[in-house]
């Protein structure tokens, strides 16, 4: 079973509508920008706010392994003792550690989406999956569509179609919208920033395309990393030769540093951008000119989500 590590009430940027987003573990990108690097292993791990912390060590008290020490940068761990059995984050009174990634029982994740139902339906939205990569799971994946499919939910797959292509046809057809990433187009350069080349992916979005499947597409915009004329030249290029080319959206999405916190936060902590690769929130201006160069070739274009 994938376990799921977020759910978003109330989203407006995963698809039509207001929406109930599920953020699901473990994804085989792993995105120098990445605002959600606590999602790259499918395994539940330990997130600690160090701003939270107030130093009572009942973490460390209450730790059947002793896995846990009180260091002058706040809780670290003890070599690999962890076995994950959530006694720290239970006794913590100020939740500052608490841990990432928990299974639900259907049934238990069904009755939380039920809740929002009433907004959902009265705004046009539903459910999105996210992650993480929901195709890494794709049995789970696969019965949570077909679960929501069966309630009426409206469904959308936020995915970097990083998957066979078998798994790919399997999904499309269980849900109303795809979300699809168009990080880089050069492979080499794909895999210098993500950990793995596109091929695949580009493979997949025309396989998705030729499907007449409905999709976005969706570029984070990054000043350093594919805001230049050449790679932005050869996206439109790209997504002009879709067959579905124009009734698609292309969504600029502006680079932000959101994960930059959120490396901090992993126990031990990790690094961001340890390479220290450019990477800068891309000006108005630069906004402005990488959507006149896709809307050149024919695209309908979004700044944001």
């Amino acid at each position: 079973m994938a376990l799921i590590f977020d759910i978003k009430r109330y989203a407006i940027n995963d698809g039509p509508g207001i929406r109930t987003t599920l953020f699901l573990k473990g994804c085989p990108l792993h995105c120098v920008w990445c605002h959600n690097p606590e999602s790259w292993k499918p395994q539940a791990e330990k997130l600690y706010k160090a701003s939270k912390c107030i130093g009572c060590q009942s973490c460390v008290d209450v730790c059947p392994q002793q896995a846990l020490q009180l260091t002058p940068d706040g809780i670290r761990p003890t070599g690999n003792r962890c076995v994950m059995c959530g006694r720290c984050a239970e006794e913590c009174p100020t939740t500052a550690l608490e841990i990432c990634g928990r299974e639900w029982s259907m049934e238990m994740l069904m009755n939380e989406i039920e809740k929002e139902r009433d907004i959902m339906e009265q705004s046009g939205g539903g459910v999105t999956l996210c992650g993480g990569e929901p195709l890494m799971h794709p049995d789970y994946t696969l019965q949570l569509l077909r679960e929501l499919g069966r309630r009426g939910f409206h469904r959308t797959v936020d995915t970097t179609l990083y998957a066979q292509p078998d798994m790919v046809d399997a999904v499309a057809e269980e849900c109303e919208l795809m979300l699809v990433d168009l990080k880089l187009i050069d492979s080499d350069k794909h895999r210098l920033y993500t950990g793995v080349g596109n091929k695949l992916i580009l493979s997949n979005i025309r396989r998705i395309d030729k499907a007449g499947k409905d999709f976005l597409v969706r570029i984070p915009l990054i000043d350093g990393v594919n805001a230049d004329d050449n790679n932005i030249t050869a996206s439109a290029q790209f997504v002009a030769s879709l067959g579905q080319a124009q009734r698609l959206t292309v969504h600029l999405l502006p680079y932000h540093d959101v994960g930059k916190d959120k490396h901090r936060r992993m126990l031990p902590p990790t690094a961001y951008n340890p390479q220290g690769y450019r990477m800068e929130v891309p000006s108005e201006e630069l906004q402005q000119h990488c959507k006149t160069i896709l809307e050149h070739h024919g695209l309908h274009v979004v700044i944001g989500g």
